[in-house]
């Protein structure tokens, strides 16, 4: 544990970018249904706009359908309008009861346009590390300017610092290579 509060704290906003880029990847189509892929795409209903979980039961009866059963039937016709529009690819089907969504097998080409995009959303999370890294070393060399900390407190500040940086953007790496394993899997 160091004993610098502003340490602590980029720990925990390193914390929630690996949360970000989780569930940015949770939202990435591999050829398998998952909920993760409509539950969040925000449906005009009742004058409002509400995601598709807080006004339907979404499931997976099979590993390649997703089914969406709306509490209120009249509202169909508006997700199926929202998951068109939302330009995910999934071509939705409206039985007038519930609303069912094949997810297509991946091609190869899908699968490689995916593993680059896994890429870029970890290259991004690298990105928002290397900028809250900034910040907090601006903080130390204020500090030390200021005499609040010493020339060594300062040097310790800064290598606790980097090694969060380094276990941070090695856990980064880990969900990243998992993802594609996960993606370029048949």
């Amino acid at each position: 544990m160091s004993q610098f509060p502003a340490i602590a704290n980029i720990k925990m906003e390193f914390q929630k970018i690996k949360e970000h880029l989780s569930s940015e990847f949770s939202r990435l189509q591999v050829g398998r249904a998952s909920s993760v892929l409509v539950e969040e795409i925000p449906v005009e209903a009742y004058g409002s706009t509400q995601p598709i979980k807080a006004i339907s039961s979404v499931s997976i009866p099979d590993a390649r359908t997703i089914q969406i059963q709306p509490w209120d039937k009249g509202l169909l016709s508006h997700i199926e309008k929202a998951i068109v529009g939302i330009g995910t690819g999934l071509n939705p089907k409206n039985d007038g009861i519930c609303i069912r969504i094949n997810i297509p097998p991946l091609t190869e080409e899908r699968r490689k346009e995916l593993t680059k995009l896994v890429s870029k959303m970890s290259e991004d999370a690298k990105i928002s590390v290397r900028t809250s890294r900034q910040d907090v070393q601006k903080i130390f060399r204020t500090q030390k300017a200021n005499s609040e900390i010493t020339e060594d407190d300062f040097f310790v500040a800064e290598k606790d610092l980097q090694d969060a940086v380094d276990m941070v953007n090695k856990e980064i790496d880990e969900m990243a290579k998992k993802k594609e394993t996960d993606i370029m899997t048949v």
